[in-house]
């Protein structure tokens, strides 16, 4: 069975060798090991410390082989993006060009830069085993970040975003970038990408363009990338829908990948939340997979399991997923439907009434 965890300096060697198989590059597993020590230290200590509002907290979670020990994926978590220093995206904007002597009215979509994702909560830094990338494991590596979050609110912001990749080609090459940040920074994608820090840095904001971009002047194959995920990001594209993200108004200011961003109180992991009270079993009846975790202060554990849907009914967990979850007959978990999507979205039609 696997199951999700909190991240450990125990993990460094397995750590490592994530942050440097990756691809693309995980900025929250830096390639130095002293580095690397150093951010998953402060993951440690952001799950220990009493937090009563988001701050340079950073939460490092792994993916883990019940029976192997082995650990097959990273996600991460960063309490307020560009804590220490802005977080740089590309805003899209829709201008109105008119002239009623022409008699032209013409809306034209331009990017400006933007910092005004700065503060917000982010997921980040998602890594899975090549393996497993299209197996519910990769579900249940994503969402378990916002059952955390959901089961500690004030230690996030009441609004998250992701930033996933943009197109880019078999040969590595952004069409955007090709058409912008080259022309800025002189350099390949791949070495401003390692460069970057997660969008953070300030030469961002001292090299590229400070005025809008006119999206109708770039080429066609840069306006075709816009705000498109890579076919590498598609799983995770929907995994975040599911969990109630939708497509913002930014883009990434490299690659022009989607930003996608949730309520938290509005999101399934908050809307279909479940409290139920463990019942270890032999043998697990068939139901509906579910998210279930266990939060306890300084540890955090989730896993996937089969439950029956219903109010009122208690967890009955086999004796690997109560294992994995270190919990006991009468604790408390958290269980959420991994598929609740349509449902999601009817609730959110529903309060706009």
């Amino acid at each position: 069975m696997l199951f999700v965890r909190p991240g450990r300096l125990a993990d460094l060697d397995a750590l490592q060798h994530m942050a440097r198989t990756a691809q693309p590059v995980l900025h929250s597993l830096p390639h130095d090991r002293r580095a690397l020590e150093a951010r998953v230290a402060l993951s440690e200590d952001s799950f220990r410390a009493d937090v009563d509002f988001p701050g340079e907290e950073f939460y490092l979670f792994v993916l883990e082989d019940l029976d192997t020990g082995k650990l097959l994926g990273t996600a991460s978590i960063v309490a307020a993006a560009g804590y220490s220093e802005p977080f740089y995206a590309f805003r899209n904007d829709a201008l109105i060009h008119a002239s009623r002597e022409l008699h032209v009215n013409r809306k034209i979509h331009a990017l400006t830069m933007s910092h005004e994702l700065t503060g917000k909560s982010r997921l980040a830094g998602f890594y899975i085993d090549p393996a497993l990338r299209d197996s519910p494991a990769a579900h249940l590596l994503s969402r378990a970040r916002m059952m955390y979050v959901a089961a500690n609110r004030k230690r996030f912001t009441p609004e998250v975003f992701s930033l996933l990749l943009g197109v880019t080609g078999d040969d590595g090459v952004s069409p955007f970038w090709e058409a912008v940040g080259r022309k800025f920074f002189g350099r390949n994608f791949a070495d401003i990408e390692i460069e970057s820090g997660g969008r953070s840095r300030t030469f961002i904001a001292e090299v590229m363009p400070a005025y809008p971009i006119y999206v109708p002047l770039l080429p066609e194959a840069a306006q075709r990338v816009l705000g498109e995920p890579d076919e590498n990001a598609l799983l995770a594209y929907d995994i975040h829908l599911e969990e109630g993200f939708e497509a913002d108004r930014f883009v990434d200011i490299f690659d022009a990948g989607p930003v996608l961003t949730a309520r938290v109180d509005r999101s399934a992991c908050v809307a279909f939340n479940e409290t139920r009270t463990v019942h270890e079993v032999t043998s697990v009846a068939p139901g509906e997979p579910y998210l279930v975790a266990c939060n306890r202060p300084g540890e955090f554990r989730c896993v996937l399991a089969d439950l029956q849907a219903g109010k009122g009914i208690g967890a009955r967990l086999g004796a690997d997923a109560g294992r994995a979850l270190d919990v006991r007959d009468g604790d408390a978990v958290r269980c959420v439907p991994l598929h609740r999507r349509a449902s999601v979205d009817q609730d959110l039609s529903g309060d706009a009434q």
